[in-house]
């Protein structure tokens, strides 16, 4: 499933390797421009695999300098190499087998600072989506998962710091001039998740005690000078690892959390398994000159990435359509953070207004695709908003679907059932439909149809009868590959006014499921009476924007002002409304 110019991969093309890779062992012998790598990998071949199939591994701009199969040199007939790949045929049909890999690389002329990459005297690396193959040659794909062992030696003036993924193992010296470190990662995960970084940081240290009360060892490493900037970056980790605590019951699973946050880096953000590589905006508050905003992105990003040590790391994706099933559902997690931290109310409308802002546009583009797509080009295209943004929404409608407790079950059964797993979006809808016993086939609609849906709504009210009748409309506009779409299943959230305000709660709904102020729009048309209304009410729909939709409602003013006042009611606000 390599990513290569003019090539198309496609979802239904999908199969698992032939061979599963059961450890990895990386020794760095750190150099601007001639890095040594050897990789010590262990696979046995998947059984029911065509046992005469070659093992093929990923490669991009490699040089092979070395080869071992069971520690001794293979024959050059067994095996061949490019630089965008490693084929080794004639392999044991069951027995595992061990393959010694040796490649050179240049870290100083590394400018896609994709794989191990040098600037301003730093080491680091990039590897999601397809960065590590430019380490190794390696099945470089995010549903092949294995425990990593890494040793790192390097001059130890230009680079005292020595970095990797999981616990420490220890160092020391290591001939004239030079030492080394030792990492070790018992949580298998896939090589996009490998991270190095060595040279010479500063450093800010603290501790946080888990639920269970393990202390773990927090530090975040920025240029030398820029610590006292990092303090809030780190007051906002030890709040994230509380909240997630908490909320979703999820404990932090290393002895060390580190951050490494260089002004080099080419992304935001990136969350290997237990260190997180920065760029430094996203981590250093002045507060001389740091905006509200600037507090509020830190807090949000540096939370973002701490929660993907479950979303994203514990379990991860089956492939890389399924980039939805980490991204979304970590947004979903960093939103419902910062909501708690600040002002729930003032967050959705952040939220709503980036939504529409954004990612309504491209749902109605040339570029709109679904929440995840079934096919690509460039996989580095697929960090969108549709996936980011619409899939946070899709995420928060499932919990607006099954309200705060039956989110909680199908939440704690996916961590329990997929933990160290590669995954899909059937295994994680399927965990919802488990723990509530609610069919969610036609709420997984969303994932696969792209564009916006429009609902329309007309209401009329019968005083004789006591009952409101609201009548509703879906409408999915036709997006490139999906001309014609089938209708949502599209939680409204909903509630009725009376003249004095309060809240009109109908003894019953026919012709549409209502639940909790929820309103289950499911047919292209649909029709809801409700009974019990004893004055014409006023309408408030898709409360909190409870499903990303555009909406035509026509309410006259007198009603919207009545809803305004409601909202500044809630709120302890006298508004001019009143006062007319």
């Amino acid at each position: 499933m390599r990513t290569d110019t003019g090539q198309v991969i496609h979802l239904a093309d999908y199969r698992p390797t032939d061979f599963v890779l059961e450890r990895v062992d990386l020794t760095f012998e750190l150099d601007p421009t001639e890095t040594k790598v050897e990789a010590r990998l262990i696979f046995h071949r998947r059984p029911g695999a065509d046992p005469t199939a070659p093992i093929v591994l990923d490669g991009d701009e490699l040089t092979l300098s070395g080869l071992l199969f069971d520690q001794v040199e293979l024959d050059p007939s067994r095996y061949d190499a490019t630089p965008e790949g490693l084929t080794v045929r004639d392999l044991p049909e069951s027995a595992p087998f061990e393959l010694t890999i040796t490649t050179i690389i240049n870290p100083e002329a590394n400018t896609k600072l994709m794989g191990l990459y040098r600037t301003g005297g730093i080491y680091c690396t990039q590897c999601e989506a397809e960065g590590f193959r430019r380490i190794t040659y390696f099945p470089d794909r995010p549903d092949v998962l294995a425990p990593f062992t890494v040793n790192i030696i390097a001059d130890k003036d230009a680079n005292p710091l020595l970095l990797s993924n999981g616990n420490f193992l220890g160092g020391a010296g290591y001939g004239p001039g030079k030492h080394f470190a030792a990492w070790f990662d018992p949580h298998p995960k896939p090589s996009y998740l490998f991270a190095l970084v060595a040279g010479d940081l500063g450093v800010v240290e603290d501790t946080f005690t888990t639920m269970s009360g393990r202390e773990v060892v927090l530090k975040i490493y920025v240029e030398h000078g820029k610590e006292p900037r990092a303090a809030y970056a780190m007051d906002a980790l030890k709040r994230s690892m509380k909240w997630d605590e908490e909320r979703f019951g999820r404990e932090y699973d290393l002895d060390i959390f580190m951050i490494v946050a260089v002004s080099d880096f080419n992304m935001g953000a990136m969350e290997n398994k237990g260190l997180n590589v920065f760029n430094d905006k996203y981590v250093l508050a002045d507060p001389e000159i740091a905006t509200d905003a600037d507090y509020a992105n830190i807090e949000a990003i540096i939370a973002h990435e701490y929660f993907h040590n479950w979303t994203g790391n514990r379990i991860t994706c089956r492939d890389w359509f399924q980039l939805c099933l980490k991204e979304g559902l970590t947004v979903y997690r960093d939103h419902e953070f910062s909501s708690d931290q600040r002002s729930r109310a003032v967050k959705r409308i952040a939220e709503v207004r980036h939504l529409k802002s954004e990612q309504f546009p491209e749902d109605g583009g040339p570029l709109a695709h679904p929440v995840r797509p079934t096919k690509y080009r460039e996989i580095n295209n697929f960090y969108t908003t549709t996936v980011y943004e619409k899939g946070s929404e899709v995420t928060r409608m499932i919990a607006t679907l099954l309200g705060k407790d039956g989110f909680k079950k199908g939440m704690d059964l996916y961590f329990d059932r997929h933990d160290g797993q590669a995954v899909t979006i059937e295994d994680f809808v399927k965990c919802f439909e488990d723990a509530s016993g609610r069919d969610l086939s036609q709420f997984s609609l969303w994932y696969h149809q792209a564009g916006t849906p429009l609902v329309t709504a007309s209401g009329s009210y019968d005083a004789a009868a006591g009952s409101f009748t609201l009548s509703l409309e879906q409408m999915i506009p036709a997006t490139p590959g999906q001309p014609s779409k089938e209708p949502m299943h599209i939680p409204l959230s909903l509630a009725l006014f009376g003249e004095n305000g309060g809240k009109i709660e109908p003894t019953s709904v026919d012709g549409a499921e209502y639940t909790g102020e929820v309103l289950h729009l499911t047919g292209r048309t649909q029709t809801a009476v409700f009974h019990g209304i004893g004055t014409r009410p006023v309408v408030s729909i898709n409360r909190s924007f409870s499903a990303p939709i555009n909406l035509h409602f026509d309410q006259s003013p007198a009603d919207l002002a009545r809803l305004a006042d409601n909202r500044l009611a809630l709120a302890g606000v006298t508004s001019r409304f009143q006062e007319v």
